[in-house]
């Protein structure tokens, strides 16, 4: 355990300054992406789910500007959440605006948050982008801000940073008096890693499930909803249910369908499934994970593995006592470390079973990881690590585990997945 605690140690590097009251951690790695590419020709296009710290990211960037010689008229910021942007109706008023509130100097910076809300938001964005003198950031809660006439109107000239909660490095640097990491740990599995849910946890835990409702009420309604025009959210909240209950689990459209019409008198087609898995996806719900056939080098089609953006939702929504279902609860966290990690992950199979991710890294090498709670006896360690043993190539291959003793098992790295995760 002591190098564990050396590790939250290490940890502490993390920038924060004290917030009304509350710990702001800054996000080092995905503000380290924006120093990089400022005053780059692309539109910084930032994405992820409703409260996971897009406006606080935004804001951390515009004071490393300050700090680094950028005078406070030149960047300007707009928030389309707020009431003061309520009196733009349309796009054209909201251009006339900034050009007519910056001042003419070489290099101005503008911020655009949650830009969707306005109609025809593509073209301010456009509009903007052709002025060589801005450096232009935004912001949108919903996939379907990629999927529409953005993606496009500006092919090639926008890039995207997909903004997720906390880490759980991030999580440890917001308890910086707490040294336990298995304690630490354990809350992360079973609350919420928003970082306003994380400073609820510090100074008013009973409240924490009524915040995480009301951003779940607020993604529903406004970004599924009543952006899509649903009449029948009963049916919609059966199918979020089964989908995190079955975190982890392959499964399809029909699958999910034929399940829920034997226990409910309301039918759902396969279309309607499908429908609603986009529109869980598009806000940021749930991500979708797709198969990869190892041996044969190729995607598979139709199934696929979902996981949820927050574990606080699906203990909000499930009555699962928190000692339930842990190793898949372990799966859903080890797969959001890998997206913040880089590359495309994919669920793997094999001939000889399910390997939980096959990573594709940038540079075209690939990772193999298994994820178990324990394998405490040696039956259990070679159930979890046979797919791995069937795989010939060379790339490196992990079992992670909560076990806290290391090891190298034919070539298969055994690691404590919080040593891991730190």
């Amino acid at each position: 355990m002591q190098r564990i605690t050396d590790e939250i140690c290490k940890n502490k590097q993390f920038s924060s300054v004290e917030n009304k009251g509350s710990t702001m951690i800054n996000r080092e790695s995905y503000l380290s992406q924006l120093i990089k590419l400022r005053d780059q020709d692309l539109i910084k296009v930032v994405t992820g789910i409703r409260r996971c710290g897009k406006s606080t990211l935004l804001m951390a960037f515009r004071q490393y500007l300050y700090a680094n010689g950028v005078q406070n008229n030149a960047v300007l910021s707009l928030n389309f959440e707020e009431r003061e942007s309520a009196r733009f109706a349309t796009w054209e008023e909201v251009y006339d605006y900034i050009i007519a509130h910056l001042p003419n100097i070489p290099k101005r910076y503008v911020f655009l948050d949650e830009v969707q809300i306005l109609p025809h938001f593509e073209k301010l964005v456009d509009a903007l982008y052709v002025k060589k003198d801005v450096d232009l950031y935004i912001t949108g809660s919903n996939a379907y801000m990629l999927s529409s006439d953005l993606s496009t109107l500006l092919s090639g000239r926008y890039i995207n940073i997909h903004l997720h909660p906390f880490s759980f490095a991030e999580y440890v640097a917001s308890f910086p008096e707490e040294h336990d990491a298995g304690r630490l740990f354990r809350q992360y599995m079973n609350t919420s890693c928003f970082p306003e849910a994380v400073n609820l946890s510090r100074t008013a835990p009973e409240m924490v499930n009524a915040y995480l409702q009301s951003v779940y009420d607020t993604v529903v309604i406004k970004d599924i909803v009543q952006r899509n025009k649903l009449r029948k959210f009963d049916t919609l909240q059966r199918v979020i249910n089964f989908l995190y209950d079955s975190i982890g689990s392959v499964v399809s459209p029909n699958n999910i369908a034929d399940t829920l019409n034997r226990h409910s008198g309301q039918p759902l087609s396969h279309n309607t499934v499908l429908k609603y898995l986009r529109y869980f996806t598009e806000s940021y719900l749930i991500y979708p994970v797709r198969l990869y056939n190892i041996k044969g080098k190729r995607l598979l089609a139709s199934n696929y593995k979902y996981y949820a953006v927050d574990l606080g939702f699906r203990n909000l929504l499930q009555t699962n006592a928190p000692t339930i279902d842990l190793g898949h609860k372990l799966e859903n966290v080890v797969y959001f470390e890998l997206l913040r990690r880089g590359g495309e992950v994919y669920a793997g199979r094999t001939d000889a079973g399910e390997v939980d991710f096959v990573v594709m890294k940038h540079n075209g090498e690939r990772e193999y990881y298994q994820v178990a709670y324990t394998v405490n006896d040696e039956k259990t360690l070679n159930r979890e690590i046979s797919s791995l043993r069937k795989i010939k190539d060379t790339y490196p291959k992990y079992l992670l585990t909560t076990d806290f003793d290391s090891a190298n098992i034919d070539g298969i790295r055994k690691i404590n997945v919080i040593d891991w995760l730190l």
